[in-house]
């Protein structure tokens, strides 16, 4: 090649490459991210949904601190389709940020420019039937090695070339004809990938964990939560050890016990600590005749890495009844006790108690109330049980609970720092009143075809305005080193850093940096929308990135009455990927919350006797998309302004014949007639007391 031609080359390979498809040209994620999952040290990527095989929610990058957080500003932002699950957790990898918003939809955007790479919908919305009903969404996507790993709501399991955004392979993971669903992160491990699945709220659902090989999708182990009908015999000794602490024919109910969220694994003892869900159903009674402490409902469960064998269990709630469920992450640590160091998990459940367990034998260290508990004076160090209230399990009178149905914690992460040592959690203060009297175990049936669990032996309404607190706990001493209370009664998940700071978004459209030591409020960027999800921080072209979601998801449905003091309408605002950056200068659009029009066409005259039967199927039915009084804050849209609701025919499409199904709204065929025509009755009903057309004014 002569001079020219040597001179033209670079220009010419420029030229080439910007003419291959994009997929082409994406650059694979460095081999590092594997070493980071393990010891973390660099903090460059954040591969995992807690960032490292520890889960503990920490970078240890320190370009942004205390000195220099003033000066943290946008970077980019990037707005994603309407009426999409934002409530998320991203990764990043290789300067490629991927998170999956709505049904799985899954994207790659470019760390430094945020522009969008590829993306990928699996038609998750469309497959999942009546899997669709409860509707939570994607929490969160995973990778191993050049793929991104996805569940799906209809129960697929999916690994994606993170280079080009094409499946690899699928497996589907759960079983058919129930109401089995997948919307918490898949975590990777060792080449293998492990997920379970949530639905033990809505049918006779037997909860279970599944190992698969990272690279094939190849089944490698899976384990039962509860054990099965006796008759069909135990697939381990787990099991059947499992099986006496039940009772009854409770095969027949299911069980529940579902592992959708919180999975961690421990490279030190090639162990696996899964968080087990509530019984199904509730009420303890129904399910077990009111005996035994129903194993492995409420735990923290070791599994052998490699095989899925059993190895500990410690249940925090022997017998649960009140969905106080362990399914909250679980983070690991090592600590000075005793004046040597020990390995520890620690973990926040619904339950209200902070506990602190040895990872090897799943011994009780610590517990302590990390909010207000009434339903036990405390934790029995010796034997690891809670010392129950007097009169707790009381058939014959209402009693209140706190923490409430919401629980303690919810799936949005706590963060564990090793520079300050101590445990950043998002805490909820709330209360319920319980009436075992409305539920008769002798007589008791699962509602056919529901979305909440008929057999609940409880009722919703909140004896006092709900909170929420962001609590810094040290674990060594279970003192909580500083509180701080938060907007609403949901806080957002939580990240540490090296800098001495701990983010969290708030339900009134802020993003917060605080001083991890005392609390103090150092920085706060108005979104215009909540956000709830995760914020996650990396390394990227030399510069620390802090990205997260901003949104709400489904499971947000009831925060909508309690809202309005913000003057937000997320229902209706962006959701967007928010990304800072020391220096930066981008800007969001102005964007003013969008007052709900509700015209009064077509509402028709009121139906008190219609609107009063239709209450308790939208409550069981369509209150977890749509709202508690049809306010809609999530993805699903307000049905108090839909015109679709006006019109029996309409009405009739969606629900009976599922047109909508594509868009993420389930098909309720099994509603007769009359029962469709109730539900549509409360809407309007709902509608009506809001109109704020001037008809209304007028009135």
């Amino acid at each position: 090649m002569g001079r020219t031609g040597a001179a033209l080359l670079p220009a010419l390979l420029a030229l080439l490459a910007a003419c291959q498809p994009a997929d082409l040209v994406r650059v694979p994620a460095p081999d590092s991210a594997i070493a980071q999952l393990v010891d973390g040290s660099s903090g460059d990527d954040w591969p995992a949904f807690g960032r490292t095989y520890g889960e503990q929610h920490y970078s240890p990058l320190t370009e942004i601190d205390a000195a220099t957080v003033g000066e943290l500003g946008l970077a980019w932002s990037y707005d994603l389709a309407p009426n999409e699950n934002s409530a998320t957790g991203p990764i990043e990898v290789g300067g490629v940020v991927f998170f999956a918003s709505g049904y799985s939809h899954v994207h790659a955007i470019d760390a430094v420019t945020g522009k969008l790479l590829w993306e990928y919908d699996p038609g998750a919305a469309e497959a999942a039937g009546r899997r669709l009903r409860q509707g939570w969404g994607s929490r969160g996507v995973a990778w191993w090695d050049g793929k991104v790993y996805t569940g799906t709501q209809d129960g697929r399991l999916i690994a994606i070339d993170a280079r080009t955004g094409k499946p690899v392979w699928s497996v589907m993971t759960l079983e058919e004809g129930d109401y089995r669903f997948i919307s918490g992160a898949p975590r990777v491990f060792d080449g293998k990938v492990i997920i379970g699945h949530g639905g033990a709220d809505a049918a006779a659902t037997r909860g279970y964990v599944t190992a698969y090989d990272a690279e094939t999708g190849r089944q490698l182990w899976r384990f039962h939560t509860v054990p099965g009908n006796p008759a069909d015999g135990f697939e381990s000794e787990a099991q059947a050890m499992a099986a006496r602490t039940w009772s009854g024919e409770w095969w027949k109910h299911g069980g529940g016990g579902t592992v959708w969220n919180a999975i961690t694994y421990d490279a030190d003892l090639d162990r696996v600590y899964i968080g087990t869900g509530n019984g199904a159903p509730w009420d303890y009674r129904i399910r077990s005749d009111g005996k035994g402490d129903n194993l492995f409902l409420s735990s923290i469960v070791a599994l052998d890495a490699d095989t899925g064998k059993y190895a500990w269990h410690y249940q925090t709630n022997p017998g649960e009844s009140w969905d106080y469920n362990a399914s909250m992450d679980i983070e690991l640590a090592e600590l000075p006790i005793g004046g040597k160091p020990r390995k520890v998990l620690m973990t926040a459940p619904k339950n209200g108690f902070f506990y602190v367990i040895d990872r090897a034998d799943g011994k009780l260290i610590s517990a302590e109330k990390y909010v207000p508990v009434t339903w036990a004076t405390g934790i029995d160090l010796k034997t690891g049980r809670p010392i129950e209230a007097e009169g707790l399990r009381a058939t014959d009178r209402p009693f209140t609970m706190a923490p409430g149905t919401f629980g303690a914690h919810s799936w949005m992460p706590m963060a564990f720092s090793p520079q300050t040592s101590l445990v950043y959690i998002p805490a909820i203060l709330s209360s319920t009143v319980f009436d075992p009297t409305v539920i008769d175990p002798a007589t008791w049936q699962r509602p056919p075809d529901n979305v909440l669990d008929g057999g609940i032996a409880a009722s919703f309404p909140l004896d006092n305005q709900p909170s929420s607190a962001l609590v810094a706990i040290d674990p060594l001493t279970q003192k909580q080193r500083w509180r701080i209370e938060t907007p609403g009664f949901v806080g957002g998940g939580v990240l540490a850093t090296g800098g001495g700071l701990v983010f969290q978004g708030h339900v009134d459209g802020t993003f917060n940096a605080f001083d991890a030591a005392t609390g103090r409020k150092v920085w706060s960027f108005d979104a215009g929308t909540a956000i709830i999800g995760p914020p996650i921080s990396y390394r990227a072209g030399g510069r620390q990135y802090v990205t997260v979601l901003s949104g709400l998801g489904t499971s947000s449905a009831y925060l909508g009455p309690m809202l309005a003091k913000y003057n937000l309408t997320p229902g209706r605002q962006k959701r967007r990927v928010l990304t800072f950056a020391i220096g930066g200068k981008a800007r969001l659009p102005v964007e003013a919350g969008v007052p709900l029009e509700i015209s009064g066409e077509g509402l028709e005259a009121p139906d008190p006797v219609g609107e009063a039967a239709g209450f308790p199927i939208y409550a069981q039915r369509c209150a977890v998309c749509h709202g508690m009084r049809a306010v809609a804050v999530g993805p699903a849209p307000d049905l108090r302004a839909s015109m679709a609701v006006r019109s029996d025919e309409a009405f009739t499409a969606v629900l009976r014949d599922g047109i909508l199904a594509s868009r993420g709204m389930p098909q309720f065929d099994e509603l007769s007639a009359t029962q469709r025509e109730q539900v549509r009755r409360y809407i309007l009903a709902m509608a009506r007391a809001d109109r704020t057309d001037a008809g209304a004014r007028a009135e």
